[in-house]
């Protein structure tokens, strides 16, 4: 008889053990936290993206949502994750220096794929440590093994995967069994921005692919509904930044700035930065400090405090931003520019209206018809562990920023 109760009691603890390891996700609801590049929040409307405009009146929707400095994709995709300043986690551009790595760049698949580019701790992290299953598709930061640790499926990025087929995948994730349900998943939608950026945000290009992404988005809605699943799903829908129109000619020759004999330019389109050559710091400085036709420079340790930038050492010496509506190019490409149509851009100053990205929330967690006023894109982090029931890792926001909106789920 004794036998038989230890035996029992041996049992009864790898049960316990074995639960114990194995975080209950049954009661937890799936987080899917979707990405479209450059949505502005104006752009919203029931007439051309009726299906967000319908998440966000029976859900909650910011007015808008302040970037990062700089307000360029790479470095806020991975703030969103993060809840670090691209000046903490080191995406620092789409474009760095770096003087063990070297130089990294959206189109190098080396760099973007080298985890020790990628500093902080994204939210598929935190949920791998926890036991959950995560699944992101193209986001990034996605591609590295950051920390040792990648989501459980990734994607190597592919622009040519149509926005339907996206969906469909994650869609897909989302309707699996509880055994292999991810309890995170992350997408991205590109066109939006690509569009905005070739042909102006206005214009009728930039408007069919937000359609485009709008109907993918419902089709995913509709996919989730039809497996009972939309109504026990918490989404999340932000953008990284606006967009604002640059007109054609409005373009400079960073060869202009500066000689390429004085500094090495390190990043150029609408933060420019330098790193003055050997011999030349005096007359880099000289010469590119303070205000400009079109643009103005600061030494890194006295850029604008609300900037939040400038500490990390991946951003050079001196940094120069753009004023609205102007690029600074190199000279083969501003010559291009000048019989080209309207275009887009950004990068501009994060305080700036026409920077301000889309934030959109709906589900189980969220209150329904709730519009939060303009916050830091540093707080969708906290948000997001908050939602998994996980303890955020050290970040610059707050989820005190969604109490009223938050259902108590």
């Amino acid at each position: 008889m004794r036998s038989l109760q230890i035996l029992l009691v041996a049992g009864l603890t790898l049960v316990l053990c074995a639960c114990a390891s194995r975080p209950v996700t049954a009661s937890r609801a799936p987080l899917l936290l979707i990405s479209v590049d450059g949505l502005r929040p104006g752009d919203i409307t029931p007439n051309s993206m009726p299906n967000l405009s319908q998440l966000a009146t029976t859900g909650v929707r910011a007015e808008g949502m302040r970037p990062s400095y700089p307000s360029l994709t790479f470095p806020n995709h991975y703030t969103l994750v993060t809840g670090l300043r691209p000046d903490h986690h080191g995406v620092t551009h789409n474009s760095m220096w770096d003087v063990e790595l070297g130089e990294f760049s959206v189109s190098n698949r080396n760099a973007v794929g080298d985890g020790r580019w990628w500093g902080g701790e994204p939210v598929w992290i935190g949920a791998d440590k926890a036991g959950l299953r995560t699944a992101v598709l193209y986001w990034p930061g996605s591609e590295a093994e950051i920390g040792g640790v990648r989501p459980h499926r990734w994607q190597p990025y592919d622009e040519s995967t149509s926005d339907a087929w996206r969906a469909n995948t994650v869609a897909k994730w989302l309707t699996e069994a509880t055994s292999t349900r991810p309890d995170f998943v992350a997408m991205y939608f590109n066109r939006v921005d690509s569009a905005s950026h070739d042909h102006g945000p206005n214009s009728a290009q930039a408007d069919t692919a937000r359609r485009e992404i709008d109907s993918a988005i419902g089709q995913l809605v509709g996919q989730l509904q039809a497996r009972n699943m939309f109504e026990r799903t918490n989404i999340v829908i932000v953008s990284d930044h606006g967009f604002a129109d640059v007109s054609p000619g409005h373009a400079i020759a960073v060869e202009d700035m500066i000689s390429i004999q004085a500094a090495r330019a390190d990043s150029t389109g609408q933060v420019v930065t330098f790193a003055p050559n050997a011999g030349f710091e005096a007359e880099a400085r000289r010469r590119l400090l303070g205000r400009h036709h079109h643009y103005q420079c600061w030494n890194k340790t006295e850029l604008p405090a609300d900037w939040h930038y400038g500490t990390h050492p991946r951003v050079p010496p001196i940094v120069c931003q753009m004023d609205m509506g102007w690029d600074a190019l190199p000279r083969d490409q501003v010559a291009r520019r000048m019989t080209a149509g309207p275009r887009g851009s950004h990068g501009f100053d994060p305080g700036l209206p026409q920077m301000r990205a889309s934030f959109i929330a709906h589900g189980p967690a969220f209150k329904s018809g709730m519009q939060l006023p303009v916050f830091d894109n540093v707080d969708v982090y906290p948000l997001l562990m908050k939602l998994l029931r996980l303890k955020p890792a050290p970040n610059d926001g707050s989820a005190r920023t969604f109490d009223a909106v938050l259902s108590g789920h």
